[in-house]
């Protein structure tokens, strides 16, 4: 839990921002949680983002406000950069009839870290403080994560939920494996993987899988990122696709199959051992599985009725069950299953007339809902926070990633320039205390 939560009420009129409700101190605490402000549901706090001093201080207050604006958890007041970092004790008051319920103060060390503050606009002081490390070179991926991370802990600190700004996304583009940062930086391929379809993140983000192509046919290969160290997965037939790990990391699950594909798995790191069965299909196809966050079932594709549908079935094989029979009845075709990270929901993309769409179903009661209407919609892939969607699509006329924020309905585009299609989000890269 956090120390605030979510939601202030702020009225923007032309550039000016009023508070609508003023935040109140709550009275009691629970155990381990400090005390903090209470808002209306739903409703974004505001955070004023300080101007940060030193020649990297416009990047990093850039990356951080755009992170904030992305996960859609708050609302950024951000002045202009030519203000000039703060020097003295802060106006709270000033800050409060901006609308901010937080102020977020960040400065840089002649060590290379960075020393974050989140002040508190209602009780009048500082509510966290942390030293990050900001390893060189300044833009480099790597000190560009670190930046990333300190836009995470900023949101933990006022919502209570880590942000999703320190992870990547691999692609496919020209039949090769790409990867590129939330926010859209550092497009570049993944080295030493060459021709690959399918990918997947191990849950320690440290390797991946996906399927390589080759000329009789495709098999799933396991690619250590630091090391570029393979391993081929052993499977026994010529056609293996659509590798995905277990959330505790301990499973690969795969397709395989000739005439048709049934599902199997692994041991991870066991990839010379007969994978087990969990399907049998006698002919139709079963692929494309995706584990619920307990491990415990897998959603998938199957053709066993004639058409594509999405069914679950126990991690054993055991209990199948078709999920997607009474969503969206004239839909001719659903694939591409994504079992939220919270449990909650299964996504899919779905035939509606004769275009593919976003949908997800409810674990719940299996309501269905579609999120996209323009252009073809393929491969939804979640961000840890369940909250957020990375997607194919080609309403600007060529396939590219776009991610989707399933709460409000916003969306923006990822890539950018040749076509990108298969987009698999990465876990958390980043270990911040």
């Amino acid at each position: 839990m956090s120390s605030w939560s979510r939601g202030i009420l702020v009225t923007v009129i032309g550039m000016t921002l009023t508070i609508a409700t003023v935040p109140c101190r709550l009275h009691a605490q629970e155990p381990g949680v400090r005390i903090g402000l209470t808002y209306a549901p739903g409703m974004q706090p505001g955070v004023y983002l300080l101007p940060v001093g030193g020649a990297d201080g416009d990047s990093v207050r850039l990356i951080i406000a755009r992170d904030l604006e992305f996960g859609h958890r708050l609302t950024v007041i951000s002045p202009d950069a030519d203000r000039g970092a703060p020097t003295g004790r802060l106006n709270y008051p000033l800050y409060a009839r901006l609308g901010a319920a937080g102020v977020v103060q960040v400065v840089l060390q002649a060590d290379g870290s960075a020393l974050v503050t989140l002040h508190d606009v209602v009780a009048a002081q500082a509510q966290e403080t942390r030293r990050f490390a900001l390893p060189g070179p300044r833009l480099s991926p790597a000190w560009r994560l670190a930046v990333h991370g300190i836009a995470d802990v900023i949101e933990e600190w006022v919502t209570g939920t880590r942000g999703i700004a320190a992870t990547r996304v691999l692609f496919v583009r020209s039949g090769a494996l790409w990867q590129i940062d939330s926010d859209g930086a550092n497009e570049q391929p993944v080295p030493g993987v060459g021709a690959a379809l399918g990918p997947a993140w191990h849950p320690d983000g440290r390797s991946i899988a996906f399927a390589r192509m080759r000329d009789d046919g495709t098999s799933v290969v396991v690619h250590e990122l630091a090391s570029g160290e393979e391993r081929r997965v052993r499977t026994g037939a010529p056609l293996s696709l659509s590798p995905a790990f277990s959330p505790d990391g301990k499973w690969l699950a795969f397709a395989a199959g000739e005439s048709g594909t049934d599902l199997y798995v692994v041991p991870v790191g066991a990839w010379e051992e007969s994978p087990l069965r969990v399907t049998v299909g006698r002919g139709s196809t079963n692929a494309q599985p995706t584990f619920a966050p307990d491990g415990r079932r897998i959603a998938f594709t199957s053709s066993r009725l004639g058409r594509n549908e999405i069914y679950l079935t126990d991690a054993d094989g055991a209990n199948p069950e078709l999920l997607t029979s009474t969503a969206l009845t004239d839909a001719p075709y659903r694939a591409d299953p994504a079992w939220s990270p919270d449990g909650r929901f299964v996504a899919f993309s779905t035939q509606i007339d004769g275009r593919f769409q976003i949908a997800t179903i409810s674990l719940r009661d299996r309501a269905v809902r579609q999120y996209t209407t323009e252009g073809i919609n393929e491969d939804p892939s979640w961000a840890p926070d369940g909250r957020h969607l990375v997607f194919t699509s080609s309403r600007t006329g060529t396939r590219q990633l776009w991610v989707l924020d399933i709460e409000s309905g916003r969306v923006r585009q990822l890539t950018r320039g040749a076509p990108a299609r298969m987009g698999a989000w990465s876990p958390r890269l980043l270990s911040v205390p």
